[in-house]
Parts: structure tokens; sequence; C-alpha cells
């Protein structure tokens, strides 16, 4: 690989880098548990979708960065099993050393590879796909085809939730949601863009969702009680979007 890995701290805030100045991951190193970064809480915007109090039981992440998802779902979702997969070793190795990436053979499966290959290459279900892999200047390559989000959804459960972190120009971002668009048979959605640039998309396969926005508001109110997390702006984003049909989120 071409790039290095780079930490840089400011501020009481630990930062990853691809040996250039994008950030790549953060932990705020008093409260390494925490989401730092919008766009990895709005990621987790997934756990308002669905009802079952156990879900997600079987998780994938795309790109392990920081392992700032990681660790809010190891914590945060005790039952979940995590598998993670990685092309880079030399990042994980940053995410053990620096960003307090846990041990436990039993709950996470960190597995060393290509994330399009692995998607292909497994039988595996799971209930939630999070996609967050980008090379050193923010590129997804091959994660953000067409053939890929395909492959994503024959790997989702009846209460599948795929999550992709959309980043870079405008037409990457359109032209990435077009895929997904096509990809689940229009059942997914863009979140309005995150300060930072990244936007969010969501698509869902087996078991509909039709949730309305203050039935989402009670859930991140729970959530944010139970984790800490507060999801309560995005709603208002969303809310003020008006990308909700009669207030209502369909996928």
């Amino acid at each position: 690989m071409s790039f290095s890995i780079d930490i840089s701290e400011q501020s009481g805030v630990r930062y990853l880098h691809f040996g250039s100045s994008w950030i790549q991951g953060a932990m705020r190193i008093a409260r390494p548990w925490n989401l730092e970064l919008e766009y990895t809480r709005e990621m987790m915007a997934s756990l308002l979708l669905r009802d079952e109090a156990r879900w997600p039981r079987r998780v994938l992440l795309i790109g392990l960065g920081a392992a700032s998802l990681t660790k809010f779902l190891y914590r945060h979702r005790p039952l979940a099993h995590l598998t993670i997969v990685e092309i880079e070793p030399a990042v994980v190795a940053a995410a053990r050393q620096f960003f307090r990436l846990p041990e436990d053979d039993k709950r996470i499966n960190l597995v060393i590879g290509d994330g399009v290959e692995y998607v292909l290459g497994t039988d595996k279900k799971f209930d939630l796909i999070l996609v967050d892999g980008f090379n050193e200047h923010a590129h997804p390559g091959g994660l953000n085809t067409l053939p890929f989000y395909q492959a994503c959804r024959t790997r989702l459960s009846d209460q599948g939730v795929l999550a992709v972190n959309l980043l870079g120009l405008s037409r990457g971002v359109m032209g990435g949601f077009a895929h997904i668009l096509n990809a689940f048979d229009e059942r997914a959605l863009m979140f309005p863009s995150c300060e930072s640039g990244n936007t969010i998309a969501f698509a869902a396969e087996g078991d509909a969702i039709a949730i309305s926005l203050d039935d989402m508001k009670e859930n991140a109110l729970a959530l944010k009680e139970e984790t800490g997390l507060n999801l309560l702006p995005t709603l208002t984003r969303l809310a003020q979007a008006r990308t909700c049909l009669n207030n209502t989120l369909v996928l």
C-alpha cells in the first residue's frame, strides 16, 4: 500500500489519517466509546429503523477506520456479533494501539481483506451492513458500484438494513445513490448531507419499514437514554428536508 498511517491529536481528540489531511476516524480520548464524528452518529440512525429490541444480531462493517462504529455497537448491542472487513493491516494495528479496538474473538470476527471480495464470496446473512471504506484520496473504489450493492442486498436478512457513507463530489454521491436505488429496487433514501460533506444512505431488504418521524423521535429519545447518542438533530434536519412523504420514512 502506498500511503502511511498517521495519528494526530488536537483539543483532546485523536485522529486517524491515511498520509493526508483527510480525517479517516476520530476518538475523544476522555470518551473513547462515543461517536465523535457526525457522520458516524448518522450511520447509527439505522438503529431507529427496526423495532426488534435485540436488533441487530449480526453486523458486517466494511472499513474499520478508528473503530468508532465497531466500539459503539460492541458496547451498546452486547448480543450482536460483529464481522469487520479491513483491507489494510496497518489500520487494524492503529485501531488496536491508538483507538481501543476491543479484543474479543467470540464477538468480533476481524477479516483482513477486500470488502467487495468478501461480500461477493461469503454466504453469511447480516441484519445490518455498514459501508465506510475509503482510500487516502477519500475514494471508495469498488465499494461504490452496482455489483457491490447488489451483493450486499443478497447478504441481508429479512430484517436487513444497509447504511453507506457516501463521501466526495456531488456526482459521486448521486451516482453511488443511484446504484443503491437500482440494487434495492428503490427501497433506499439519503439523509441530508452532514456539515462535513458526508451523506448517509440507507436501504432495506425483507420486512418493509414504514415509520413516522414522531415514532423515530421516540426511538431516538430511548436510544439517547440508553447510549448517550443524540440523533434528534439528525431527525430535525430530515424533517426540514421534507424527503419523507407525509412525515413517514418508508423503505
